[in-house]
């Protein structure tokens, strides 16, 4: 047996700092989330853990309110020895996966970036 992690980005309106503040939130709340990026300017959402895109999708609308589109899901593979020796904790291999794929995560001046490691 395989555990699925997910990275998923999102769209979500992002208006003004209520809005960011309330998807922040929402996001902090779901404890299945191991990490996510708010992009306030590009109304984006990343988020990265052990979950179903569906369902966080779902408990992000119903949390803020809001439209959530889902723009990219990726999944990926964990040997069940991590799973159980490390307590849901990532190898090496897939850290260096997402690092890759959050490359396009550097902010600037116009970004607002959260991070839950």
């Amino acid at each position: 047996m395989t555990v699925k992690f997910c990275c998923m980005v999102m769209r979500i309106n992002i208006d003004c700092n209520g809005c960011y503040r309330k998807v922040r939130k929402a996001v902090l709340d779901i404890h299945e989330l191991e990490t996510h990026l708010i992009e306030k300017k590009q109304s984006r959402v990343s988020v990265y853990g052990r979950f179903s895109p569906q369902d966080i999708a779902i408990k992000i609308r119903n949390k803020t309110n809001r439209r959530v589109e889902i723009l990219e899901v990726q999944e990926f593979l964990a040997p069940d020895d991590v799973v159980e020796n490390h307590n849901h904790h990532i190898d090496h291999y897939q850290k260096q996966l997402i690092s890759n794929s959050w490359n396009m995560a550097v902010t600037t001046h116009n970004q607002i970036e959260t991070r839950i490691v």
